[in-house]
């Protein structure tokens, strides 16, 4: 059975230049061809803005779920997941410590892919930098949530976690140190493959960062977590990229974050 490509990117809500942008995420989900695709930051305003996600999932021919996380500019913002397979249940969690109107979520989805099914987690948590306890303890609520649907399949998890890999919050998901007496530990996509680089997702070559220059552009921000691996090959991660971290030749990013694209091994194979 081949890899699972999965795919997380945070859409930039309604930022223009929107259609631009949108017709460039478009096309880059249509070349890279993902089976699962997280998005943070997804907008809808009802008679304005039709709902990113289900506009992209229509024209791409995913199956999608949306979940709005709080009201923005008339409408709401949340996170959606597209799957080329069928999407079978899906949940949504309501995080601790969430920010003054921006509430915080979690969104889990059971996909069907080939013969199997796996969950699907999504989150975009707290972005101020002087945060790192409200997400602290975010993360420890996304761990029980995740273990409480863990099964034989490995699950994946994936988003905007505002939060460098140095961080606690981020050490304590990849296995480094312990929060409260307690640990846990996930693979880290891209550290796994490309150990001691960059791979900033939040970058100050993207000029929309500028936007928000006080968040500290050049941090690796946006992630994809795996279970751990087993003994039988399943959870290993065959590959991890950055995407969606050109401009096109008018010069247009399709977000203000990189977007990060890996391929995980989901059945048995020793190999």
């Amino acid at each position: 059975m081949r890899p699972l490509r999965c795919l997380t990117l945070n859409l930039w809500g309604a930022e223009p230049p929107l259609d631009r942008r949108m017709e460039l995420i478009m096309a880059g989900l249509r070349e890279l061809q993902p089976d699962v695709v997280a998005l943070q930051e997804v907008r809808e305003v009802p008679g304005q803005l039709p709902n990113q996600a289900a506009t992209l999932a229509h024209a791409l021919g995913y199956h999608h779920v949306f979940s709005a996380a709080m009201p923005f500019a008339g409408g709401s913002e949340g996170l959606a997941i597209l799957s080329r397979g069928a999407i079978s249940e899906h949940l949504t969690f309501a995080l601790p410590h969430s920010e003054t109107k921006e509430q915080r979520i979690l969104l889990s989805a059971r996909v069907a892919f080939e013969s199997l099914s796996a969950w699907i987690h999504t989150t975009h948590l707290n972005y101020r930098l002087a945060h790192g306890e409200q997400r602290e303890d975010q993360v420890q609520a996304i761990d029980a949530l995740v273990a409480a649907r863990a099964e034989d399949t490995p699950s994946l998890l994936m988003g905007d976690f505002n939060a460098r890999p140095e961080s606690d919050e981020m050490r304590w998901l990849r296995g480094l140190t312990s929060l409260g007496g307690r640990r846990t530990y996930y693979q880290d996509a891209w550290d796994r493959l490309h150990p001691g680089e960059a791979g900033w997702t939040w970058a100050s070559a993207n000029p929309y960062t500028k936007v928000l220059e006080f968040l500290e552009p050049d941090r690796r921000i946006d992630y994809i977590f795996v279970t751990p691996m087993r003994r039988d090959g399943r959870a290993r991660i065959r590959s991890c990229s950055i995407v969606f971290d050109q401009p096109a030749e008018d010069g247009v990013f399709a977000s203000d974050h990189f977007g990060l694209l890996a391929e995980v091994q989901m059945a048995e194979d020793p190999n």
